[in-house]
């Protein structure tokens, strides 16, 4: 099994001021520190990336830049839309990347049953060089993915692991027993019990900052060390509330830019935080743990 284990970070794409082009500096610069900070693995154009936002040309220049700086450290893709000859045909371009999977949701806004959405992901693993990550998000995409259906799908040898955004604790637990897939929380709020009931990490977005404090929960609740691993959940959720205030990921984005690692700037129709978030945000990191 692929070792979709720890602190994952979902990426930002960082723009240039008047959001043009993409800071291919700043992304690389990104990556480089959040290495530095311990993190088991990167994703690259998933929703925190903006990828609706870029043209193709744009996201395998990301996945380049990405690749390229995270160096031993695994990177995943995102792989998104509901056009299937579209993600058909992209799946070359992937196969040729050294990446350790591809984050894939449902097809979003058509709304399929549960036998299109099972042939959806069956089809892109048949294509796939790499393992799939199932992205269960049922409120971006429209669709729940049944439990019925995740079980069928991890009889595919390609099929590995989830980020799990389901809000089901009954899926979450019986997909953790069923033990094929790993478990990867995608709600930040819900890492710690997730990670409690035997899930193998996270792909969370809140982890661009205070980055040590994810990794380090996460090797506390590997250990046993539950006591110490509540203890950073607690000191964490305070921050995880307040980037996840606003539309998602333009908090990320400003309090990345309060740090001087990027422009805060987002695409259209995404909007920049809000004078209020930034201040809150200064003054929890006043008071920083």
């Amino acid at each position: 099994m692929s070792a979709f284990t720890g602190i994952w970070v979902p990426l930002v794409t960082p723009f240039t001021t008047d959001g043009t082009a993409v800071d291919h500096a700043a992304l690389h610069r990104l990556v480089q520190h959040l290495s530095a900070a311990g993190v088991s693995g990167f994703v690259a154009l998933g929703t925190t990336g903006e990828p609706s936002a870029l043209d193709d040309a744009e996201k395998d220049a990301v996945l380049d830049t990405v690749l390229a700086a995270a160096g031993r450290i695994p990177v995943a893709a995102g792989l998104a839309g509901n056009n299937a000859a579209h993600l058909r045909a992209s799946m070359p371009r992937m196969n040729a990347r050294r990446l350790a999977g591809l984050l894939v949701p449902a097809p979003y806004y058509v709304r399929p049953g549960q036998d299109g959405i099972r042939r959806h992901f069956l089809d892109l693993a048949d294509l796939s060089d790499h393992p799939l990550i199932v992205y269960d998000i049922p409120y971006r995409t429209g669709v729940q993915i049944d439990t019925e259906t995740m079980l069928a799908l991890a009889a595919h040898p390609r099929i590995r692991a989830v980020k799990d955004c389901s809000g089901s604790p009954d899926k979450t637990l019986a997909l953790i027993l069923d033990s094929r897939l790993q478990i990867l929380a995608g709600e930040d709020l819900q890492i710690f019990s997730t990670l409690c009931l035997g899930g193998s990490g996270a792909i969370a977005a809140s982890a661009h900052l205070h980055t040590g404090r994810f990794v380090a929960l996460h090797q506390a609740v590997s250990a046993g060390r539950l006591a110490e691993a509540r203890a950073y959940f607690h000191g964490l959720a305070p921050f995880i509330r307040a980037l996840f205030s606003e539309p998602n990921p333009g908090p990320v984005k400003a309090a990345l830019a309060a740090q001087g690692l990027m422009h805060d700037t987002v695409r259209a129709p995404m909007s920049c935080a809000s004078k209020d978030f930034r201040a809150h945000w200064a003054r929890l990191d006043c008071c920083r743990m």
